[in-house]
């Protein structure tokens, strides 16, 4: 079959112009436009329709009718879009349907001509590379196994601490496992068995973590929160133990579609094609032997932009990134990098996944200063605990969030916050009391001016938090902080003490 593999270009002016990627994959279409071209990308707009365009392809070979009928109705209008959002560059991928169909390069020239979208075609080594380029741009350093199940195949990538290993693309897409199983699952689990019997490197993940990414999946990590009512709804890095995972799988994968239609949430679109998927799961998770799963929401798209940025890009730290990127639109004064530096005093010996986290809090400390005063800490809390950046599991985002609310509220009393001091251990929750004690006080101190915080100290001793201030800045002191320094000490197990130093120092 003729390669179609136009390389799409980086976009241009990157950081600064509107980047957009349709995907084109057996199942669903999807268009996502990003802010601009970086190592935390923001979706401005997504919009995803299930077109099934690779439904019939197992007994034709060739790409369902009515899914190209909706798939071109789709394109153009999101063609109408990315013109009316000024989209400056937009990506088209396409995978396993196109890619197999007989009639995939007609297809590709249609939509040419109907709306001007020229479709890179991936191969499936592609396909399989952009998936783990997803995986490691929200999970840095991942190890074990990526697999990226779309409709008409499932794509499996070896992981070593960051680096890409080998990688297979199997034809176990739920499209092609609904035809060639006839619907009874014994038949399924032997075809799917036989497939992964032809890849026995992938037990090399046993001990490690399995990073699974594709919409099925994800639809199956809802469900299982669910069901163990799981305190956070955000798919990127929810983790579970392997075991629970096949147990969970293999149950979803041998319910009748009139079962599953009674489960709450199901999307009625996907009632086919999840049992199937948990099908996958299951036996993929039995032959790979993982100890964890770890599911990413970052996948192809994601990749392809990853894919595009330079290697010094793709080493910045994805959460630090996408926290600095919301300390610039929204602070005030540029004191973020000043705070983290000054609360430093009180974390001696915090390793360095802690001082990260601390660094994280400090950027996004003025998160709500443009909001009501009384819905400030909700909303810091909640704004911080669901925000799609990558880098972060979910007791990480909890800890954050909690920071954020003690900044604003100088409690961790409040009904909100039961769920997520569930996911941190009683040490952690004691830190983000304090770093948010501390955050209080920075912003009350100085009002968020660097230029002052940059004079003051704290000072950790054995009996006192010291607050030292210039000689020339001591009005600075007041009943207010005296009282945001005593509630900071006390969770110190200290006394607070404002200390005005001797000489004159002019303030600037």
């Amino acid at each position: 079959m003729p390669s179609r593999t136009d390389r799409p270009g980086p976009a241009k002016s990157a950081g600064q112009d509107r980047i957009a990627v349709i995907d084109i994959g057996s199942n669903s279409i999807r268009l996502v436009v990003y802010d601009r071209l970086s190592r935390s990308p923001v979706a401005v707009f997504n919009e995803k329709v299930l077109c099934g365009l690779g439904k019939t392809m197992q007994k034709t070979g060739r790409l369902n009718p009515d899914g190209v009928k909706l798939a071109l109705q789709n394109l153009a209008r999101f063609r109408r879009l990315v013109d009316g959002m000024a989209v400056s560059h937009v990506d088209v991928l396409a995978t396993a349907a196109v890619r197999d169909a007989v009639d995939g390069d007609a297809f590709a020239a249609r939509v040419l001509k109907e709306t001007g979208f020229r479709i890179t075609v991936l191969s499936g080594e592609d396909e399989a590379r952009l998936a783990a380029m997803g995986v490691l741009s929200g999970t840095p350093g991942a190890d074990g196994l990526a697999g990226d199940l779309g409709g008409g195949s499932l794509e499996v990538v070896g992981l070593d601490r960051g680096v890409i290993g080998r990688q297979a693309t199997l034809p176990l897409g739920p499209f092609r496992l609904a035809e060639a199983g006839d619907g009874k699952p014994g038949a399924t689990i032997k075809l799917i068995d036989t497939q992964l019997e032809t890849l026995p490197w992938i037990a090399e993940a046993k001990g490690r973590a399995f990073h699974p990414v594709g919409g099925n999946w994800r639809a199956l990590a809802k469900m299982h929160m669910e069901q163990v009512r799981h305190p956070l709804h955000v798919i990127h890095d929810y983790t579970v133990p392997a075991a629970e995972m096949i147990e969970f799988a293999g149950l979803i994968g041998r319910q009748s579609r009139s079962s599953l239609e009674k489960i709450p949430g199901i999307s009625r679109r996907r009632v086919d094609t999840l049992p199937l998927a948990a099908l996958v799961m299951e036996r993929l998770l039995v032959a790979a032997r993982p100890d964890k799963v770890i599911f990413s929401a970052q996948g192809l798209r994601e990749g392809h932009l990853f894919d595009l940025l330079t290697p010094e890009e793709r080493r910045r730290d994805p959460l630090l990134s996408a926290c600095r990127d919301v300390a610039e639109w929204i602070g005030r004064f540029g004191q973020a990098e000043t705070i983290a530096q000054w609360t430093a005093p009180l974390f001696v010996g915090e390793d360095e996944a802690a001082a990260r986290l601390r660094q994280a809090a400090c950027l996004l400390s003025d998160l709500g200063w443009m909001e009501h005063p009384d819905y400030r800490a909700e909303h810091g809390f909640l704004r911080t605990l669901r925000m799609p950046f990558g880098g972060a599991d979910h007791a990480d985002r909890a800890f954050l969030a909690l920071a954020i609310f003690v900044r604003y509220a100088g409690t961790l009393e409040s009904p909100l916050l039961e769920g997520a001091k569930g996911l941190v251990s009683a040490s952690a929750l004691a830190r983000a009391n304090i770093l948010g004690l501390a955050l209080r006080l920075a912003h009350t101190l100085t009002g968020g001016a660097a230029t002052l915080l940059q004079r003051t100290a704290l000072r950790l001793g054995e009996e006192a938090l010291v607050l030292s201030l210039p000689a020339d800045a001591g009005m600075l002191a007041g009943e207010v902080v005296q009282r945001r320094l005593d509630s900071l000490a006390k969770a110190l197990n200290r006394t607070g003490d404002i200390q005005v130093q001797r000489g004159p120092k002019p303030v600037g």
